[in-house]
């Protein structure tokens, strides 16, 4: 069932005095299915962190359209779009994006506090998302109190806390150390299984064999696709390092 659907998207930047025009994005087209863990790679400046944007609303497109559930989210009004976001989208960025202020699990809560849900719901709804991902027992801690692999599951149980369609996640291994970066994937890994749709930016080659298919994108255009299919993390792993060099040296590009 088609969940998100990327139809000939178009994104230029005009500088800053008019004097030239950037085209981050060409005739982007793809569609995610409900169910998939989707991961899209390419060199800095390839337009992969503008699709992202634009894809959680927090950009809009020069042209083209992005629909989720086969609603345009770039027609809905101004006004509505931050309660669009919150109930729809999930996301998890690289540096955390957490309230020192706030304890572990007031952090957590936050999205649900903004939508006027009562603390019995939000309650209800914590306790199995914290118990899956082992952070029970840090949710009176405050975020400088804790590890940067627990900050991070803190930041996805935010983002899942919401039950959103899709995760969209920025880099998300990329302020952590290799062992809590290992857990961080196997939790997405885990959690798409239960049925949850994941959308990742990353430059790791290691965080894109997780998924279950691969964008490439090079100079504002998808260039490659790849589908795991039974293939290992392993196997995946040496599939994406070999289209990433192809990619670098001017290979032919494959649809």
């Amino acid at each position: 069932m088609k969940l998100l659907e990327v139809r000939n998207l178009k994104k230029t930047y005009t500088t800053r005095f008019g004097g030239s025009q950037v085209q981050a994005l060409r005739n982007v087209s793809f569609t995610v299915d409900s169910g998939e863990f989707i991961a899209i790679m390419g060199e800095s400046g390839s337009g992969k962190t503008t699709l992202l944007n634009i894809i959680a609303a927090l950009d809009r497109p020069t042209s083209g359209e992005v629909l989720l559930n086969g609603r345009n989210i770039h027609s809905i009004k101004e006004s509505e779009v931050a309660a669009f976001r919150r109930d729809n989208l999930g996301f998890v960025f690289q540096d955390f994006n957490l309230l020192d202020n706030f304890s572990i699990q007031d952090n957590i809560f936050l999205p649900l506090v903004l939508a006027r849900k009562p603390y019995k719901e939000m309650h209800e709804r914590l306790q199995p998302i914290a118990h899956m991902l082992g952070i029970s027992h840090i949710l009176s801690k405050f975020p400088y109190e804790v590890s940067g692999g627990e900050k991070q599951r803190a930041a996805v149980a935010r983002a899942l806390i919401t039950n959103p369609k899709i995760i969209l996640a920025d880099e998300p291994t990329g302020a952590l150390d290799s062992r809590a970066s290992d857990n961080l994937l196997k939790l997405f890994s885990d959690i798409n299984r239960l049925g949850q749709t994941v959308l990742m930016v990353t430059h790791s080659t290691k965080a894109a064999s997780n998924a279950s298919r691969v964008l490439f994108i090079k100079d504002g255009e998808i260039f490659h696709q790849l589908h795991k299919g039974a293939s290992s993390n392993e196997e995946q792993y040496q599939k994406i390092a070999d289209t990433l060099t192809m990619i670098a040296t001017g290979g032919i590009r494959h649809e």
